[in-house]
């Protein structure tokens, strides 16, 4: 059987109750999805804490907790986990922002500070804000966003979990960059 397929049938066990499904599934997509954790942390600033190892595993946990889950396939098995990872990540960057702002304050000698951190965590929040509302007005084309960008699927596998076209995808896809480079920039200003 093809890992795709083999992958689909134990998403269809874990959906029809089977205890084992989960622990079977692991060593199938383990590489795939730390390879997602990796591009997604590559995208964050450089003193970030999380390596691509914990953020599989945090979300690997949060998704053995969607018990009931109606798994399609696959490539809705890693939306589900990109938008995991993703929701993790935006956690994080809110946790570090209250920190700087004062929430686990530490005294540090002016001469034993280092450089300040990046300010990748705010835009990241920034970004998970866009796309909340764009989700409002758009939500296929937010479900495009969130099936390519963050869960590195490719137009043709988006077509097959949102039940379009992939001239559809390609044209939500344009739209959202659009929509969500003009709303970045907008909060940027």
């Amino acid at each position: 059987m093809a890992p795709s397929q083999e992958i689909t049938r134990i998403l269809k066990d874990w959906s029809a109750g089977d205890a084992d499904a989960a622990a079977k599934l692991m060593p199938l997509v383990y590489e795939e999805l730390r390879n997602l954790a990796r591009n997604y942390l590559q995208r964050e600033r450089g003193d970030h804490t999380l390596q691509p190892t914990a953020l599989v595993h945090e979300a690997y946990l949060k998704l053995g907790g969607t018990s009931g889950a109606d798994w399609k396939d696959r490539a809705h098995f890693y939306g589900v986990a990109a938008r995991l990872m993703r929701q993790i990540l935006v956690d994080h960057a809110r946790a570090h922002n209250a920190a700087k702002r004062g929430g686990l304050q530490t005294r540090v000698a002016l001469d034993d500070a280092g450089e300040l951190p990046g300010e990748q965590a705010v835009e990241i929040v920034a970004l998970d804000t866009a796309l909340k509302d764009f989700a409002q007005t758009y939500p296929r084309k937010s479900d495009v966003v969130e099936l390519k960008f963050f869960g590195g699927l490719d137009a043709k596998e988006i077509a097959e979990v949102l039940k379009v076209s992939e001239k559809t995808v390609l044209r939500d896809w344009n739209f959202a960059k659009l929509w969500l480079c003009r709303a970045l920039n907008q909060n940027a200003a």
